[in-house]
């Protein structure tokens, strides 16, 4: 079974995001993705500065197996990205959800967080997927 931490929230398109104390919230996608993808060979984010929209294409993850669109669960500028992902996607399969984050945004409204699933609700949708 995949590592579905409880401190997260999920999107459907297996990605998840952690809101931090002052309105930045990190995004990734999920333990289940990275062994649906495989080996990850490339991670396409977005710009620094751009605004990302919840649910909306905001990047790439490419693997020796497939190519997959990575969504942002939330809305707000990008304010980091991981640059280390550039030299070494492996951290992506490595550590998800530490050092395999893929980006950051400055969130516009905390309440889009209420509409995403906990990690019980995300659990019962990677069980109905597999």
């Amino acid at each position: 079974m995949s590592n579905i931490p409880a401190d997260l929230k999920y999107i459907e398109t297996h990605q998840w995001v952690r809101v931090s104390g002052d309105g930045t919230a990190t995004v990734g996608i999920t333990d289940f993705a990275q062994e649906q993808l495989g080996d990850v060979v490339y991670i396409g984010v977005p710009d620094l500065g751009v605004t990302v929209n919840g649910g909306e294409e905001a990047g790439v993850a490419e693997s020796v197996k497939s190519a997959s669109d990575v969504f942002s669960p939330v809305t707000g500028e990008v304010v980091a990205v991981n640059e280390a992902l550039e030299d070494e996607p492996e951290k992506v399969n490595e550590d998800p959800y530490g050092d395999g984050w893929l980006f950051k945004v400055k969130l516009v409204d905390q309440g889009e967080l209420d509409g995403l699933m906990d990690a019980t609700a995300y659990s019962e949708h990677v069980a109905a997927e597999g």
